[in-house]
């Protein structure tokens, strides 16, 4: 069955599921382990269509290493490729990485830019983690729409795009700009915990009664 198309998304709806679900997880926060934004930049990077247990298992290793700009932008796309390798699409991800590096020693003096116009220049960044980068590190407020986002906001009807950049629009308009980044981590954590892709808890959902997903598996109407 499909998702109903309309969508139901009340500024006084939105604001009863986040405050639901941010009681639910008061520890909501980011999964990727980092000490910084170059270190948060890389897992990122590493992070598309993977999960972040496996990421944080090879950056674990791969950041005591790894501790510059200029360590990443000086190592063979061979060596860098076999590093990360139990990483999905590892080469293409060790290419990117090194040349987006390249780039900050080029023209950003080594430093990780903290504007949504330069993170986007570099080399693997899409607005997914330039709003990761600026969310988490830089303390700017950012949707951030990963797959557990992007899900959530199709099964709440927070969105109805099947583009992540349109959904994150979508929710910047019914999200306060104020807690934007929270909200995110708070969706995303609700995504991993109970709202799982392959069969969701609902039984245990907060939201449950303000759900019309046709993925639910439980209904205690």
């Amino acid at each position: 069955m499909k998702l109903r198309r309309k969508t139901c998304s009340s500024l006084e709806r939105v604001k009863k599921i986040l405050s639901l679900l941010e009681k639910a997880y008061p520890d909501a926060r980011i999964y990727l382990n980092y000490k910084n934004p170059l270190e948060l930049l890389v897992a990122t990077i590493l992070s598309a269509q993977c999960t972040d247990d496996r990421v944080n298992m090879v950056t674990e290793t791969l950041f005591k290493k790894y501790k510059t700009v200029q360590d990443y932008a000086n190592v063979s796309h061979e060596a860098f490729e076999e590093e990360i390798r139990s990483i999905n699409f590892h080469r293409n991800k060790a290419k990117n990485i090194i040349a987006c590096c390249k780039e900050l020693v080029e023209r950003f003096n080594g430093q990780v830019p903290d504007t949504m116009e330069e993170l986007l220049t570099l080399a693997g960044v899409g607005r997914k983690t330039a709003n990761v980068l600026l969310g988490n590190v830089f303390g700017k407020q950012a949707i951030i729409v990963d797959t557990h986002v992007f899900r959530i906001a199709h099964r709440l009807e927070l969105a109805q795009s099947h583009n992540p950049d349109k959904v994150e629009m979508e929710l910047c308009k019914i999200i306060p700009q104020e807690k934007w980044t929270r909200s995110c981590h708070i969706l995303g954590t609700h995504g991993r915990r109970t709202c799982i892709a392959r069969k969701p808890v609902c039984k245990m959902c907060v939201v449950e009664k303000l759900c019309n997903s046709s993925d639910k598996t439980y209904s205690s109407r």
